[in-house]
């Protein structure tokens, strides 16, 4: 008789497939590449600080630190380094380092990698400006991170815990009214379905 437990209710664990920094390019193109990437980046801050959204910013943050830390199953990207100062990670995968203006998130109102309006990542995750959609491939077992994220809910999305930066009052209002806009967009579309 097997050992095997057949009466577990436990479902199985999804298993995610490792994800490389595509190579490729001659120490020459990828210096290039990152300088333009972190040029990109400054200008898209501009003068006034501007900042991602909530939604895009629970994407990126989800993208990098998975979603453990909130009981979920996705583990973090297997790029993420932890800094030399504590509390702080940075992006192994992407070259730039351990430093400040690197570190993905930021104590209270500092300004953090993640809040760049235009920003790449190295395997083009979900959140950020170079974000390309999963293969079909990437849904068969193990499937990888970013096709987690692309089939995740939007009530899953937003329990991920995001600070922003301060930013001006109406550029805050501006997207209150947005996102007031969209919700009533979204119970409308609700209300003809149910009609149907």
């Amino acid at each position: 008789m097997s050992e095997e437990n057949t009466c577990s209710n436990k479902p199985n664990p999804i298993e995610f497939r490792s994800v490389a920094v595509p190579d490729g390019k001659s120490l020459i193109s990828k210096k290039i590449g990152m300088i333009q990437s972190f040029a990109m980046s400054l200008t898209s801050r501009g003068l006034n600080e501007k900042k991602i959204n909530k939604a895009t910013k629970q994407l990126r943050v989800l993208s990098c630190f998975g979603d453990k830390h909130l009981n979920g199953v996705l583990p973090p990207c297997e790029h993420l380094k932890e800094s030399k100062t504590q509390g702080q990670y940075f992006c192994g995968g992407c070259g730039c380092g351990d430093r400040q203006g690197t570190w993905l998130v930021a104590n209270g109102n500092d300004y953090s990698k993640l809040d760049y309006p235009k920003l790449n990542c190295p395997i083009n995750m979900p959140g950020f400006t170079n974000y390309t959609a999963s293969k079909p491939d990437e849904a068969i077992s193990p499937i990888t991170r970013k096709y987690y994220i692309e089939n995740i809910s939007f009530e899953d999305l937003n329990k991920m815990p995001v600070s922003l930066p301060d930013m001006p009052e109406a550029m805050k209002k501006a997207i209150e009214e947005r996102e007031a806009k969209m919700a009533q967009q979204n119970q409308q579309q609700l209300n003809t379905q149910t009609l149907q």
